[in-house]
């Protein structure tokens, strides 16, 4: 298993924090959020405190539970809003108060009561709506600099280290005006918020992080040399699924000359909860956080619970670019997974370029990416983005030779929690493949990976109870598994968008003239597989195995498959490729067939042989959609391309077993099962 490189002393990462808004009577997501902050390595947490939810009624209770149970646990920089946060870049905010130095009161009263738990206090501002006043009138001016300022001063004298907050977009003038009025020189640090490549509102303005950071510490010396600049609040909303670019954006504010760095946000806003403007009127405000609304983790938030910065930066190392070497690549989508990245290392050793487009959703699968690389160099291309966001893959399919798509959500259990986000990657994302190909011009040959869950539960099959596994009454199945002309029977959600997938992929050959082809597998299986219990079984109970971890069964275990070695798998693309022209348009059934076929008794007492150690199970309910008994016939694609299956599972499941041992447990030593088996 890879693991980090130590970042050389002097370049220790950067300390940064994070920003979360919570919402009076949030008690429960605050309690679910703050330990993950934690986790991810932040060492500082940015928060409102809003003088009108303060008194509104319980307003108090709330932040008396709030500010200690986050000023207990992180470095927290409280912000004063006057009236409450907005999360828009154009909305107004409410009138002023009435007596100005009701703000510094406030302020006042807050440290009286929460002043132990922090040392920074930021004033509120957003002078590009401030107030409803026209700010730049010189009266209005120097009121707004007469509350800020005055708070600020009295923060000062009771000890506390002021922050005035930042301005979006950023505006010198305003900053300029501020340090000839006095407010600059009574504050600590002066924030700055910034949002390139998310609203559109800076698009025009944004000349990057050093002009306009460098301008602020122009300003910023003539008037306080001393005050620090800090990104208070900068972010990226992965709206259209570019979670890569999130986590490149990310490394960038934390490389910029500023002395702070908080990120807006951990978690995406409730999908019910509605901004500024609206319940959804602006879908990228719902897409700002490192882990989504129902707390799944984005890419960013993965890497920095997994390692912090210095794994954040290890794998966007992987994404830097090659320069072709004039040979028209080979796409592979979900090139680090499993099937992919045996298929792009078999096409790589052959000279091929390789153009490995995927996400790196899947935990574990950069160490494939980093595989590959190490092993062929400038050949490999990565592509790090995601296939819902067919803007940033078009460009991965002008010059493909052929594409092979593996890019998919895998889990028939994800796919009933997440419906949608399963449609949107395994349909939505098959279609824009498609039309990035089309659109190409280049009409590359296009080969899916689809799936036997396309044929249904299999239910009206009859099923006979043997001691270990189920068996087909019916005598055709039996001898030759289950056939392409099997009528189609879409079974859970996972099932619908691959078998949408299935056909649009078929209909372009049909409508579009490009050469397509797909290949319905079953359970394949192999080295670089890092198999869950929701996917890629087989080398789930492998690992689970010699970890001496128990193994979960859903049913009795009888339940039969045909399972086949990813070399064989690799080899049956390959060979659809090589006879494109003869097979367009076609679905073929892909597993090991009959030969190969087995229940999940009899894998668990051959891992069992195989480790020479007892295995511990239990058994639940059978999951939905999962078929008692499935066997592909494989004649159609044998007939068609000359291939045939060669490494019998016995022998693939002692292959598998020598490659977790090697790559996952270097101090077991192998059994003399194991021993025997060639590298």
């Amino acid at each position: 298993m890879m693991s980090a490189s130590p970042t050389p002393p002097c370049q220790q990462p950067r300390q940064y924090g994070l920003v979360e808004w919570f919402r009076p009577g949030e008690f429960e997501r605050t309690e679910e959020i703050l330990p993950d902050i934690l986790s991810s390595g932040a060492s500082f947490l940015r928060t409102h405190l809003s003088w009108a939810e303060y008194l509104a009624p319980g307003g108090q209770t709330w932040f008396d539970w709030l500010i200690p149970k986050l000023g207990q646990a992180i470095d927290l920089l409280p912000c004063l809003h006057y009236t409450p946060p907005s999360l828009s870049r154009t909305g107004r905010s409410s009138g002023a108060p009435v007596n100005l130095k009701s703000y510094a009161d406030f302020l006042d009263h807050i440290l009286d009561r929460y002043g132990r738990h922090f040392t920074h206090v930021e004033l509120w501002n957003e002078p590009n709506n401030l107030l409803d006043w026209d700010w730049r009138e010189d009266g209005d001016f120097m009121l707004f600099c007469q509350m800020v300022g005055g708070a600020a001063h009295w923060a000062k004298q009771r000890g506390f280290k002021p922050v005035l907050g930042g301005p979006c977009p950023f505006d010198p003038y305003w900053l300029n005006l501020m340090g000839e009025r006095g407010v600059l020189g009574v504050v600590d640090a002066v924030g700055f918020h910034g949002f390139p490549g998310t609203w559109d509102s800076e698009e025009g303005t944004w000349g990057g992080w050093d002009m306009h950071l460098g301008e602020m510490r122009r300003i910023l010396d003539r008037f306080k040399p001393a005050a620090e600049i800090w990104i208070t609040e900068t972010g990226y909303s992965t709206w259209r699924n570019d979670e890569m670019e999130q986590a490149r954006r990310f490394i960038k504010a934390l490389s910029v000359p500023a002395d702070r760095m908080y990120w807006y946000s951990w978690r995406d806003v409730p999908p019910d909860v509605p901004v500024q403007e609206g319940l959804w009127f602006d879908p990228r405000h719902y897409h700002l956080g490192a882990v989504s609304h129902d707390n799944q983790p984005k890419l960013l938030a993965r890497l920095l619970i997994e390692g912090g910065v210095a794994r954040l930066h290890e794998v966007s190392r992987l994404a830097s670019p090659n320069l072709a070497t004039g040979a028209a690549p080979v796409v592979i989508t979900g090139g680090s997974g499993f099937i992919g990245s045996n298929l792009a290392d078999s096409l790589l050793k052959d000279g091929k370029d390789v153009i490995v487009l995927d996400n790196l959703a899947r935990p574990g699968v950069d160490q494939n990416l980093a595989w590959l690389t190490e092993r062929h160099g400038k050949r490999v291309h990565p592509l790090l983005a995601d296939i819902r966001d067919l803007r940033s893959i078009e460009a991965g399919f002008d010059d493909a030779e052929a594409v092979f798509h593996f890019a998919a959500q895998t889990a028939v259990t994800t796919s009933l929690s997440r419906p949608i986000d399963d449609f949107e990657t395994n349909a939505r994302g098959t279609i824009n493949v498609l039309e990035a190909v089309r659109k190409a011009g280049r009409r590359a040959p296009v080969i899916f990976a689809s799936t036997n869950k396309v044929y249904g539960g299999l239910d009206d099959l009859t099923m006979r109870e043997g001691d270990d596994r189920y068996i087909p009454a019916n005598e055709s199945v039996r001898l030759r598994g289950v056939a392409e002309d099997r009528p189609l029977d879409f079974c859970t959600p996972y099932g619908c968008s691959k078998g949408v997938a299935d056909q649009y992929v078929l209909d372009y050959a049909k409508s579009f003239g490009i050469p397509t082809a797909v290949l319905r597998m079953s359970c394949i299986y192999g080295p670089r597989q890092f198999g869950t219990e929701d996917q890629g079984w087989v080398a789930h109970f492998l690992m689970r195995a010699l970890s001496g971890e128990p193994i979960a069964i859903y049913g009795d275990g009888r339940q039969v498959r045909d399972i086949l070695y990813v070399e064989d798998a690799v080899a049956a693309y390959r060979a659809v490729l090589a006879n494109i022209d003869r097979v367009a348009g076609q679905a073929f059934n892909l597993g090991g067939g009959p030969s190969n076929a087995v229940s999940l008794l009899v894998v668990l007492r051959t891992i069992e042989a195989i480790i020479g150690e007892p295995l511990s199970t239990s058994f639940g309910d059978r999951r939905a959609g999962d078929q008692s008994y499935f066997v592909a016939d494989t004649r159609k694609l044998q007939a068609a391309v000359g291939w045939h299956s060669r490494v019998t599972w016995r022998e693939g499941l002692q292959l598998l077993a020598k490659w977790i041992v090697g790559n996952r447990f270097a101090d077991r030593p192998l059994t003399e099962d194991l021993r025997k088996v060639p590298a």
